[in-house]
């Protein structure tokens, strides 16, 4: 088995409950797990955790989805799903379910696949990617659909607070942060293509005068912002995945990177991140 499993979940909130509601949950973390502690956890290896060697050696790309269903146990799952409810019933509630679903499912997918490009000697489990996504995915909806919200300063403010404590959270030891990254921005992304609304004169035509007419339903904006999100995630995930089956390790192509999930002090080292 590889020296280390990262544990990937939540410790807290992680989202915003309402565009006009300044009340956040807290934080959203992740853990790994050392070589004493994995007896408990070698279970989950043949239960499709994530792992490089046997997605890209042994060709189990499944196991880059897989892994988001998995925890290493009770407190880990539970912790999750209380991220899961801050986050996700609000989002599900005002944009569905099929659009939520797909924002979760494609930005965990995210955060495997850029984790299993920096982190090659460990196995990861836990939602923590698809997690991000939706905090992601909120932060780009604000931003898209921003001329129908009130008090949107103060909840862009209070979002953006929140995303850097998590990710933050991320640079400590023994903590999967490119999990997080990638689901993040494949969430960001996707806000802009699957969460824009309306503008207020297409929802509002009906009672115009007959001689105001409403051409678009959605603004200029929204329409470029669609655009430019769907290449760059079109384009992102190609390279990604090209590069990771090819079996190439990103830390050589981005020599720093190695401290976006661990920055080393006097109180730790970071060599279990660094693989």
């Amino acid at each position: 088995m590889p020296g280390d499993d990262i544990e990937r979940g939540g410790g807290g909130g992680g989202g915003v409950k309402s565009r006009t509601n300044n009340s956040y949950p807290s934080s959203s973390s992740s853990y790994l797990i050392e070589d004493r502690e994995t007896q408990w956890t070698s279970w989950l290896v043949p239960m499709f955790v994530i792992e490089w060697e046997k997605v890209v050696q042994k060709h189990q790309g499944w196991r880059l989805l897989t892994c988001v269903w998995l925890h290493v146990g009770i407190i880990h799952l539970l912790a999750n799903m209380l991220c899961l409810v801050f986050i996700g019933i609000r989002l599900e509630q005002q944009f569905g379910f099929v659009h939520i679903g797909i924002i979760y499912l494609l930005s965990g997918f995210a955060g495997s696949v850029l984790s299993s490009l920096f982190i090659r000697n460990s196995i990861s489990v836990g939602a923590s990617g698809a997690l991000f996504g939706l905090l992601g995915a909120m932060l780009s909806e604000l931003i898209t659909n921003w001329t129908i919200y009130t008090n949107k300063a103060a909840a862009l403010f209070t979002l953006l607070v929140i995303i850097a404590i998590n990710l933050a959270i991320g640079i400590l030891p023994h903590v999967d942060n490119f999990a997080h990254i990638g689901g993040f921005l494949a969430g960001f992304l996707l806000g802009f293509i699957l969460l824009p609304r309306p503008h207020y004169g297409w929802l509002e035509r009906r009672n115009l005068p007959a001689d105001v007419g409403v051409k678009s339903k959605y603004k200029a904006y929204q329409y470029l912002l669609w655009l430019v999100s769907l290449i760059l995630l079109i384009a992102g995930f190609t390279v990604a995945l090209v590069m990771l089956f090819r079996g190439e390790n990103g830390n050589d192509h981005c020599h720093w990177c190695h401290y976006l999930s661990c920055v080393p002090t006097s109180r730790w080292n970071c060599e279990e991140n660094q693989l």
